[in-house]
């Protein structure tokens, strides 16, 4: 019986494949240059590569930044909106702030849509549901006539007022299918049938402009699998932290927005978990961005305030994950006032970082890693080479001379602006949000969070880093340790007074219908499937609503609302006992249970290992002799100080001087930070 498991984790600069075999837990990976012009190229390379015969795998789990990088570079086929008639330019009024409010010259993107291309019909749906002005079906053909000449790949259809009485989309949905029968459509009350039509008509936007890009490319992967000899469905990551089948990617692509981000946030929790800290922050570092994500009591921070670019929020559930552009490959460089920088510029995969010898003569942070003895001469076993005479002449010519440093000091002036850059994010995640990261673990992953990861610790005073066995594919490992998961909610705008259990219980009665059939419809059986509640809700007045658990079967309003005066008290540090409660909004979180494959673990025998080496390394100015361990050889139980490098296939691990490294039965790395 096959028992084999393959997650794929497509980055900037590398394609990473995580192969898990079921019974016994061993993990190998297989590494690949990802391939941006057409993702699936790497992800087939490197199946090939790892030598998988696609017949013997029970389980394919993808994280894709397809749609991501579709929004960021606007590469986006062209797209139609069909609007409520007065109501063509809520996307580009948006909420009528800026960015930065202090910088006048920076203006907000313009819509995905632009305005020639949003259309308007007549029709007219009130606040309580009742349609006040008909829908003019001709009008709706003639609209339907000129997208069609304008060959239009998707259409967003986005009435007001449709989450309360969607009859009127449906309708229009229905004639332009007549029309167009080979055009994505996204209707506003199936995508997000909520208040707030700027958020609502945002999203189902964002669903539409993608829905071609995704779905063609699924598509595509889906038939290379299965020529291949896989024979289940693709599991695709989204930003919720979940998978979604082929099936439900052509209604809701745009889930798939924060996919690749996702994948490490989902690992790191599991890897803090499994080391015994509720509270962990996840540092994923790899060649282009820094993803910092942040888990509390055991779970992800989740949000429903995100976009890729800003203006346009997509309001489908995410965990809460904050990119910065700060990598291996991010280019220092001198701004007009004098300062040193590092990044968003990056180097990318091509040409890379200079030692790469593929062109590039600006320094990056794996140049300057590289003068710093921290990084050896090469990477990914020995398959990529690197030139140390080349990272030192671009470190001396983009820092050193200009700076008037000495070359070893330039490069540490290139790191100290990298962990300073990525500590900062830490503490907008954590320290902005009330929580002291001194309570919290790092989980240090990627490419380069290994490198860099006890730095950042220090700068924070955060007292251990966690560094699983395999950092620079954990984002892959991420997929395999996730469910398939599907996010629903209605509104529901009510007094909580008033409002009984049975008014609630009918209300997600409705909605968790609609979550059972749908994981139906993906195959999940009946066992499999967990159904979990929530009530949104806020004091009277307030226009911004807190998520409440809700049991399976509710018999009192008045125990959600004191869950509600308890969660807003942990939010926002005060409560209103006396005040009236809103009831916003019910959810329901649909997840079909699949099965999960355990890691092994070993026996923990305390000893000191035996280096493989030394090299000069430099830390604060100082070169010192550290020792070289080869990951491959360190046991369980293992105990070493720094200075120390541990090199593997995936990344290097920095164990600085006045920190401290143990191995547990996971083969993780802990390191702790004195003082």
């Amino acid at each position: 019986m096959t028992t084999t498991r393959v997650a794929v984790d497509v980055g900037g600069t590398f394609t990473d494949v995580c192969i898990m075999d079921e019974q016994t837990g061993e993990i190998r990976i297989e590494k690949t240059p990802s391939t941006p012009d057409d993702p699936m190229r790497a992800i087939m390379t490197g199946v090939s590569q790892a030598n998988i015969d696609l017949a013997d795998v029970t389980l394919f789990s993808h994280g894709t930044t397809v749609a991501t990088n579709a929004l960021i570079t606007r590469k986006l086929p062209r797209t139609a909106m069909v609007c409520t008639e007065g109501f063509r330019d809520v996307v580009e009024i948006r909420r009528s702030n800026k960015e930065d409010l202090w910088d006048t010259y920076k203006d907000v993107a313009k819509p995905y849509i632009p305005r020639r291309d949003r259309l308007t019909v007549k029709e007219r749906v009130d606040a309580a549901g009742e349609i006040i002005q008909p829908l003019d079906e001709e009008e709706v053909r003639r609209v339907a006539g000129i997208l069609k000449k304008r060959g239009v790949k998707a259409i967003a259809v986005c009435f007001i007022n449709s989450y309360v009485n969607a009859s009127n989309e449906i309708r229009v949905r229905e004639i332009l299918r007549e029309v167009m029968p080979d055009v994505h459509i996204s209707t506003s009350s199936e995508i997000m049938p909520e208040i707030f039509e700027h958020e609502r008509f945002s999203t189902t936007m964002v669903n539409a402009v993608v829905s071609p890009v995704v779905v063609d490319y699924v598509s595509r992967l889906s038939d290379k699998l299965t020529e291949g000899g896989y024979r289940r469905d693709l599991l695709l990551l989204h930003s919720g932290g979940g998978v979604m089948t082929p099936a439900s990617v052509k209604d809701f692509a745009a889930r798939l927005a924060g996919s690749g981000i996702a994948a490490g946030a989902i690992a790191s929790r599991f890897i803090g978990n499994l080391c015994g800290y509720e509270n962990s922050i996840g540092f994923d570092m790899g060649g282009t961005s820094t993803d910092v994500s942040l888990t509390y009591q055991g779970e992800s921070t989740v949000t429903k305030d995100w976009y890729i670019e800003y203006g346009y929020p997509i309001r489908f559930p995410s965990i809460e994950v904050l990119t910065i552009g700060a990598g291996g490959g991010s280019l220092a460089w001198r701004d007009e006032g004098g300062s040193l920088r590092n990044g968003p510029q990056s180097a990318g995969a091509q040409p890379g970082p200079a030692c790469y010898s593929n062109g590039n003569e600006v320094a990056t942070n794996t140049d300057a890693n590289v003068v710093l003895g921290r990084l050896g001469h090469s990477l990914a076993g020995g398959d990529i080479t690197l030139d140390p005479t080349l990272a030192e002449n671009a470190v001396r010519e983009t820092v050193a001379e200009p700076f008037g440093m000495e070359l070893h000091e330039a490069a540490e002036a290139i790191i100290d602006v990298a962990n300073a850059n990525m500590a900062n994010a830490v503490r907008l995640l954590s320290i902005s949000r009330g929580r002291d990261p001194r309570d919290f673990a790092l989980v240090a992953f990627g490419g380069a969070g290994a490198l860099h990861g006890a730095a950042v610790a220090q700068e924070l005073a955060i007292p251990v880093v966690i560094v699983p066995p395999n950092p620079g594919v954990t984002s892959a490992m991420g997929c395999l340790l996730v469910d398939i998961q599907h996010d629903f909610s209605d509104s529901f705008m009510a007094d909580a007074s008033t409002t009984t259990a049975q008014d609630l219980e009918a209300a997600f009665a409705k909605i968790e219908q609609e979550a059972v059939d749908r994981l139906h419809h993906e195959g999940v059986l009946p066992e499999d499937t967990v159904l979990q509640r929530s009530v949104e809700m806020m004091y009277q007045g307030q226009w911004r609503s807190l998520s409440v658990s809700a049991p399976p079967k509710i018999t009192s309003t008045q125990d959600l609302v004191d869950g509600f005066h308890a969660e807003h008290a942990r939010e926002y540090n005060f409560r209103r006992d006396d005040s009236p409660v809103s009831i916003f909004r019910v959810g329901v979180k649909a997840i079909g249970v699949v099965q999960k494959a355990n890691l092994p673990s070993f026996e923990v025998v305390k000893h000191v290992p035996e280096p493989a080496g030394q090299r000069a390394v430099w830390f604060k100015g100082k070169q010192c002799d550290a020792a070289i361990y080869h990951r491959q050889d360190i046991k369980a139980g293992a105990e070493f100080s720094g200075p120390a490098i541990v090199e593997q296939i995936d990344s290097t691990v920095v164990v600085p001087p006045n920190t401290t490294a143990t191995v547990d039965k996971y083969l993780n790395i802990l390191i702790r930070v004195k003082g």
